[in-house]
């Protein structure tokens, strides 16, 4: 009860103050919520964000890691935080997929977040432990036919779209694969590289340092034109036509934070997306760029929910 009295008076207090307001934030540091723990694509790019943020906005924007409960307990915890411009949540696709996937969340995406600022969009890669006899899609698709359900699928988790980008393979090409969630990339990426589990369909920037360096092996992308970064990787809808699945990654921050505030923030996060050296990290992690407006933003997540809610309901897939 004290929290919800001190979120409604600090936002009715930055009503009034209006503009003024704006122009002074940010007078303290400011949490960005990560729902994963360190290592991941989530993690790393709210990171380089909050690297940007903290230099050009004069004071510390600093990473708060709360995984745990795909990806839930991080959104439920930044989205019940004040509305004041001091809490904000790196949003991601699992917060598309689950809106679906759980029927009873305490909060709801669409209604409880005031999006802030798209950041990148990401395609996801379908890799292989190194051992993995399997190097094309196909000679994949045949040998998990032949071994149904032997095959161990790791992801970040229920309901991230790594996770999802496995369901979505499995629905169109008939293989029965099991599957291993772990909180966060980072474990299952541990696990890939020492072969306990067999695949994992990861967000690109967080295995692309693993990738280059041979610790795990790239079968295909998931988006359906080729990633400029890995040129001689095919896309799995090469051999499974119509096979898409993109990750997508933004600022949002809970409702009722001042506008003024997120037009600052907002303005900020597009100045670094169009700033030559921020494009070539993000390019390097395969990240293009999202700019755009709140509003934007908001309509790309409204988008996601509604692709990924075809895909829960048409799988079948519950939480584990």
């Amino acid at each position: 009860m004290a929290r919800a009295v001190l979120s409604a008076v600090l936002t009715v207090l930055a009503l009034v103050a209006g503009p003024a307001f704006a122009a002074d934030y940010p007078v303290r540091p400011v949490k960005i919520i990560v729902s994963y723990p360190p290592g991941g694509t989530t993690d790393v790019l709210a990171r380089i964000i909050a690297g940007w943020l903290s230099e050009k906005m004069g004071q510390q924007f600093i990473i708060e890691n709360k995984p745990g409960g795909g990806n839930n307990i991080g959104t439920q915890f930044a989205l019940t935080q004040p509305a004041d411009g001091y809490t904000l949540f790196l949003t991601n696709p699992a917060n598309g997929i689950n809106h679906t996937l759980y029927k009873d969340l305490p909060f709801s995406i669409l209604t409880d977040l005031a999006p802030v600022a798209g950041l990148i969009t990401s395609p996801n890669v379908m890799e292989v432990t190194n051992a993995f006899p399997a190097k094309t899609v196909k000679e994949f698709i045949d040998y998990c036919k032949a071994n149904p359900g032997k095959i161990n699928m790791a992801s970040s988790g229920s309901g991230t779209s790594v996770h999802m980008s496995g369901e979505l393979f499995m629905m169109m090409t008939g293989c029965k694969m099991t599957h291993i969630p772990y909180k966060g990339a980072g474990p299952a990426l541990t696990d890939l590289i020492s072969g306990q589990v067999h695949v994992l369909f990861d967000n690109l920037p967080s295995s692309a340092g693993h990738l280059k360096g041979g610790r795990i092996r790239a079968v295909a992308v998931t988006t359906t034109t080729r990633e400029p970064s890995m040129p001689d990787v095919p896309t799995v809808a090469e051999t499974v036509p119509g096979y898409e699945a993109v990750a997508w990654f933004g600022l949002g921050a809970p409702k009722g934070t001042p506008k003024d505030v997120i037009a600052k923030i907002n303005a900020e996060v597009n100045r670094a997306l169009a700033d030559p050296k921020m494009k070539e990290r993000l390019a390097e992690l395969g990240g293009k760029p999202m700019p755009g407006t709140p509003e934007d933003f908001g309509k790309r997540i409204a988008s996601e929910v509604e692709k990924w809610s075809k895909v829960v309901k048409a799988s079948g897939v519950t939480p584990n």
